[in-house]
């Protein structure tokens, strides 16, 4: 887009010079700062979760989710190793709890979002209200909001975590805090949050603490109907098939205020179109098996596996039986400065 400009032995040197000061001449460098078009470092890869649940498992016998304050397992983008980020702004990881087992109370700047893969009888607990986690619920932690996990079930639990950790250290804004006592008293009833806004009303006198949603579990056995009765409807999308957003109540908007969380119905034989969108989005299947083509490459999937989708990158799904996906972006944040963009 922007031409080079010719090196001379006297700039070479006056680089050189105003190198010892801490400065660069901006002319040869603005072809890699702006640029035309994304041109994300992250790569398009998938995780299959017999893989990943073999490593989770092991690492129930190596460690107890106590000493590891959290026991998880991260998906790092291949070519960011190291980064513990899957996209450039969101990080993503498996989280096992086995029966009998507490994760200490703590609390960070960051957002979290938990989508349950696999056991019952685990909870999550928030700000005092705990939640029994079902496969399938999104459940949400709220930026500084205690939060603890327990398992008294009789089986192990795992779920996909998924946060705005890079996000945050882009912005060097991360604080974090441990509670005093290892599991925070529940000071609610389990429920009430569901109670008292997710029944398509608010409280009259209902003032917003914060731009996350008041409810912090939206229940799989709605989601899933809901997709299903719209799928019947035959209102299909050539690119997503069926694609819900999970709102806020009390705004209408995204859930989260830094992720973005989408669930999607492909029917059975959907072939759909390509199209790129701008914010890079991570993939789980809840059910069904199918392939999505990113780029030039081609990801067969089946239930649990999870994926991720570049910036910009061409992506097209197709589904060999009735798929679910669940998804997360940052497009909250990049429709909030103006920047999202789809191309079809």
């Amino acid at each position: 887009m922007f031409a080079q400009p010719q090196t001379t032995d006297e700039r070479q040197a006056f680089y050189r010079q105003i190198d010892r000061h801490h400065l660069t001449p901006l002319w040869e460098v603005l072809g890699d700062l702006v640029i035309p078009q994304p041109n994300s470092p992250c790569v398009p890869a998938l995780w299959q979760y017999a893989t990943l649940r073999e490593h989770l498992l092991k690492s129930g016998e190596l460690i107890t989710a106590k000493e590891a304050e959290r026991r998880v397992l991260i998906l790092e983008n291949p070519a960011l190793r190291g980064q513990s980020c899957l996209t450039n702004t969101l990080y993503c990881g498996l989280q096992l709890i086995l029966p009998g087992e507490t994760a200490p109370t703590h609390r960070h700047t960051q957002s979290a979002l938990r989508f349950v893969v696999e056991g019952e009888g685990a909870y999550t607990a928030v700000d005092g209200e705990r939640v029994t986690m079902h496969p399938g619920d999104f459940i949400i932690t709220p930026s500084w909001a205690w939060h603890d996990h327990g398992n008294p079930g009789a089986v192990p639990v795992i779920w996909m975590d998924g946060l705005d950790i890079p996000l945050i250290r882009t912005l060097d804004a991360g604080f974090a805090e441990r509670y005093p006592d290892e599991i925070q008293p529940a000071t609610k009833p389990d429920g009430e949050s569901s109670q008292r806004f997710g029944m398509n009303m608010l409280p009259v006198n209902y003032t917003a603490a914060s731009r996350t949603s008041p409810i912090f579990c939206y229940p799989y056995e709605r989601s899933r109907n809901a997709l299903e009765k719209l799928a019947r409807s035959g209102a299909i999308d050539p690119v997503d098939g069926v694609k819900m957003q999970y709102t806020n109540p009390a705004t209408g908007g995204f859930a989260m205020p830094t992720i973005g969380t989408f669930i999607q119905w492909l029917p059975r034989g959907f072939r759909g179109e390509s199209a790129r969108v701008t914010d890079g989005t991570i993939v789980h299947v809840v059910e069904g098996s199918g392939r999505s083509v990113i780029a030039d490459q081609s990801f067969q999937w089946n239930a649990k596996d999870i994926f991720v989708v570049p910036s910009w990158a061409p992506c097209r799904h197709e589904s060999d039986t009735d798929a679910v996906l669940f998804s997360f972006s940052d497009r909250p944040v990049q429709q909030a400065l103006g920047l999202w963009r789809r191309d079809q």
